[in-house]
């Protein structure tokens, strides 16, 4: 069965955030932390994954993803913080995903 994820990477805690949505979170990770893809997460160094959730709709992660974009900052920053209080990178748990 197919996954997607919804994903959160941030510059450092309290920092710049974006938000993302995949079917391979280990290879867009990757992207983002060596800055392969030029872009936002480039420019502003956002290189810690977060933030994840999964589901095996893609429909239902888009409209996740769009969801949690327009969330004010603060709604963002206390969903973070209830399962990643510290902020730490996440990336090392993705083996097996």
């Amino acid at each position: 069965m197919k996954r997607y994820f919804v994903y959160i990477m941030a510059s450092k805690k309290n920092g710049t955030l974006y938000i993302g949505v995949t079917s391979n979170i280990q290879k867009r990770v990757f992207e983002h932390k060596t800055n392969i893809v030029d872009g936002f997460t480039k420019k502003y160094s956002v290189h810690k994954l977060i933030y994840y959730e999964s589901t095996s709709d893609i429909h239902s992660a888009i409209r996740r993803e769009k969801q949690l974009k327009n969330w004010k900052r603060d709604w963002k920053i206390e969903l973070i913080e209830k399962t990643n209080p510290q902020w730490l990178d996440l990336s090392s748990s993705l083996q097996g995903l």
